[in-house]
C-alpha cells in the first residue's frame, strides 16, 4: 500500500499527543488501573518482531502468492520487520473503554510503504467497547476491531504461530480484523473449572480499507464458541464465517465463500499442543477450462495445523515446531480439466493447482522477559495438482533460514501472553 506524506504526518502527530497527554496522571495509571477499569486510566502498549533470513531455496514457479518469501530470489538475506504494534488502550468510564492501534506490516513487495517505499504504519484498531451491554458478561464493540476468526483464539494458543509465521488460515487471508459490530461474551462455573463463551461480528468484509460505495456491498458474517475445561487446561473451539462474493441473476452466478473450523487445544506450564482444521467451501467462485469450453465451478479448500512447544527451562528456553496440510481444492479434477482459475476476492486466495506442506521449527532464548531470540526455520513444499507434471513442477519448494526478534512492551508479557479470553489481554 503507497502512503502519502499527510498521513505519516498524521500518525506522529496523534502519537505525539498521546505520548504528551500521558504524562497527566489523569491519563497514565499503572497496568492494574486500566484492567480494574478505572476511569481516565489508560496504557501505551506494543510490540515488534523482525527478522535476519537467508533463503536458501526457492521454488522454481514462485508459487504460494500468499506466503512470506514468495518472489524472494534464492541466496536473498536482509535484515528485515514483519509487523511494529503501536496502540493505545483508555478507559472512558466504568463500562466504557476505547482501543487504538497503529501497525506497520509485511514489509516485503507489497507492505505498508510510502511512494519512496519506506515503512509507513496505518490505522488497524479504533473501537469502543461498551461493557455488559444487555447483561453482565456481554460486551458490544463498534468499530476497527480484532475478527473472531483466529485473534483471539489459536493464534494466543499457539504462542508462536504469528512472531514466526500466520496462522493457517491468517495465510490465505481470513481477515484478522474488520470494521463492524460485535458482541462478546464470556462466563463460568461457579467452581471456575469450566469457562465459556461467544465472540459474534457482523462487518464490512474489507479490513481498514472503506467499502466501496459505488458496487455491490456484501457483508462477512464471523461467530465463534469456546469453552475451556479443567481449570482452562483444554480448550474447545468452533468457528463459522460467511461472505457473498457474487450476487448475480443467472447460472452460476451466486457465488458465496464460507469457513468452518475447529481446534483443540492443550495448554500446560510445561508444553503446548494443539491441532486447528478448517474447511472452506468456495461456491461457484473457480473457472476450469475442457477444449474450448469454460465451466464455473465449486471448490472446497482444507487446512490442517499442528503445533507444539516445549519449555526447556522455565520461561528461558523453548523449543516449537508446527507442520501444516492444506489442500487449495479437494475437487480438483485434472482428468476432465486442464487448467483451473480463482474468481472473485477471497477466493483468489486459494490457487486451486498446488498443495502445499508448511513446516516451522526453532528455539526460543528469553534472556530478560518480553525479549525472544528465536532462531528457526521456515519450509513450504509445492505440489501441483495438474496431470503430467514433473520435476519442479510437481514437486519444489522454498526453505529460509532465520534468527527471529521479538520483543513486547506495555500489555504484552513474556512468552507472549496466553489469553484465550475475548477482550482480556
Amino acid at each position: 500500500m503507497k502512503r502519502n506524506f499527510a498521513k505519516q504526518f498524521l500518525f506522529i502527530a496523534i502519537f505525539s499527543f498521546l505520548a504528551f497527554a500521558s504524562q497527566g496522571q489523569y491519563l497514565w495509571n499503572n497496568d492494574s488501573a486500566f484492567r480494574a477499569g478505572v476511569p481516565n486510566s489508560g496504557r501505551v502498549w506494543g510490540y515488534i518482531f523482525g527478522d535476519y533470513f537467508h533463503k536458501s531455496h526457492a521454488d522454481s514457479l514462485n508459487r504460494g502468492g500468499n506466503n512470506q518469501y514468495t518472489n524472494v530470489k534464492k541466496d536473498q538475506d536482509e535484515f528485515q520487520f514483519r509487523r511494529i504494534y503501536i496502540g493505545y488502550d483508555y478507559n472512558i468510564a466504568k463500562n466504557f473503554s476505547a482501543e487504538f492501534l497503529f501497525a506497520a506490516e509485511d514489509d516485503f513487495t507489497t507492505g505498508d510503504l510510502l511512494q519512496n517505499n519506506k515503512f509507513t504504519p496505518y490505522i488497524k484498531f479504533a473501537n469502543l467497547r461498551w461493557k455488559n451491554f444487555l447483561f453482565k458478561g456481554n460486551d458490544l464493540i463498534f468499530g476497527l476491531q480484532p475478527t473472531p476468526a483466529f485473534p483471539y483464539m489459536t493464534e494466543n494458543l499457539f504462542t508462536y504461530s504469528r512472531p514466526i509465521e500466520r496462522t493457517i488460515t491468517d495465510i490465505r487471508r481470513t481477515p484478522s480484523f474488520d470494521f463492524g459490530l460485535g458482541l462478546q461474551g464470556r462466563f463460568n462455573t461457579a467452581d471456575k473449572n469450566v469457562t465459556y463463551g461467544y465472540n459474534l461480528l457482523v462487518a464490512n468484509g474489507t479490513s481498514a480499507k472503506p467499502q466501496a460505495l459505488n458496487g455491490t456491498l456484501y457483508k462477512w458474517f464471523y461467530g465463534d464458541v469456546f469453552v475451556g475445561f479443567l481449570k482452562n487446561h483444554l480448550i474447545l473451539d468452533a468457528y463459522a464465517d460467511y461472505q457473498r462474493q457474487n450476487w448475480v441473476a443467472g447460472p452460476h452466478s451466486h457465488s458465496y465463500r464460507q469457513m468452518l473450523k475447529g481446534s483443540i487445544v492443550w495448554v500446560d506450564k510445561k508444553f503446548r499442543v494443539g491441532v486447528e482444521g478448517y474447511t472452506n467451501k468456495l461456491a461457484q467462485a473457480e473457472q476450469a477450462t475442457r477444449g474450448a469450453i469454460v465451466d464455473t465451478l465449486d471448490g472446497t479448500a482444507t487446512g490442517l495445523s499442528l503445533y507444539g512447544h516445549y519449555n526447556l527451562i522455565g520461561n528461558k528456553l523453548s523449543v516449537f515446531a508446527r507442520y501444516d496440510f492444506y489442500n487449495p481444492n479437494t475437487k480438483y479434477d485434472n482428468t476432465t480439466y486442464s487448467k483451473y482459475k480463482s474468481l472473485y476476492t477471497v477466493s483468489t486466495t486459494y490457487d486451486p493447482s498446488n498443495k502445499e506442506r508448511f513446516l516451522s521449527a526453532g528455539i526460543d532464548y528469553s534472556p530478560v522477559n518480553n525479549v525472544h531470540i528465536m532462531p528457526n526455520i521456515w519450509y513450504n513444499r509445492y505440489m501441483g495438482q495438474q496431470s503430467g507434471l514433473t520435476g519442479a513442477a510437481a514437486h519444489d519448494y522454498d526453505l529460509v533460514y532465520r534468527v527471529t526478534f521479538y520483543f513486547t512492551f506495555g500489555k504484552l508479557f513474556s512468552n507472549p501472553t496466553y489469553s484465550y479470553y475475548p477482550y482480556v489481554h
